[in-house]
């Protein structure tokens, strides 16, 4: 991660994780999650159309932060990168496809739930990790256990999985927390009914804790 990425990562605080069926809500949700002060987004690789949203995201909405989540193998590091991807997210880590993003230059986060996780992560040079599933897992009390052996090593955590408008307040207030991940934001019902008012609602409120816990992102 850049530090550049992972500034904003922070400032924005919130990840806005999407499994779009229809390349047509691409641009409608990205605008949408704009418009509640969200723009950072991870468009999962669970559907045929994931890398056809970010491409036209990419062309139409290029102030939205656009990262790609579910890359399982060193192909599909390769294929989002050419798609434009500003990063991409692994469920858990897998260390083909971790050296593979960092020969390509793809930034990266890995999915983390146990210590031998984060020490093959550190083996890789991370610094950003995903913690999913977050609330399966043991959620924050947990994380704040498998990392204190590490904190004198400055990684931080997305948490995903379990992460809603009820926790993510408690998640962010930590400071082992860089951002929060979830669907709620733009939840693929919604998607489905095409209910970007109610998107932006969601992002709203979600931007409304990240500013009055770290301030004005602006």
């Amino acid at each position: 991660m850049t530090e550049e990425l992972m500034n904003h990562l922070h400032r924005t605080g919130m990840i806005a994780v999407l499994m779009i069926d229809d390349a047509a809500d691409a641009v409608p949700v990205a605008r949408a999650l704009l418009a509640g002060g969200v723009d950072c987004m991870e468009l999962t690789l669970r559907t045929p159309v994931a890398m056809e949203a970010l491409r036209r995201i990419r062309a139409e909405v290029p102030e939205m932060v656009a990262g790609v989540g579910t890359i399982l193998t060193p192909q599909q590091a390769r294929d989002v990168k050419a798609a434009g991807a500003a990063f991409g997210v692994s469920p858990g880590i897998n260390p083909r496809v971790v050296a593979e993003a960092a020969q390509i230059g793809l930034p990266f986060a890995p999915g983390i739930c146990t210590p031998s996780d984060i020490e093959q992560a550190l083996e890789h040079g991370c610094k950003l990790l995903k913690f999913f599933p977050a609330e399966p897992c043991g959620g924050l009390n947990y994380l704040k256990n498998i990392a204190a052996p590490y904190a004198h090593l400055g990684l931080r955590y997305v948490p995903l999985g379990g992460v809603d408008a009820i926790n993510a307040e408690t998640y962010l207030r930590d400071p082992l927390i860089h951002a929060v991940g979830g669907s709620w934001l733009a939840s693929r019902q919604a998607l489905q009914r095409k209910a970007w008012d109610e998107v932006t609602l969601q992002a709203r409120a979600a931007s409304q804790i990240v500013t009055r816990l770290r301030g004005d992102k602006a």
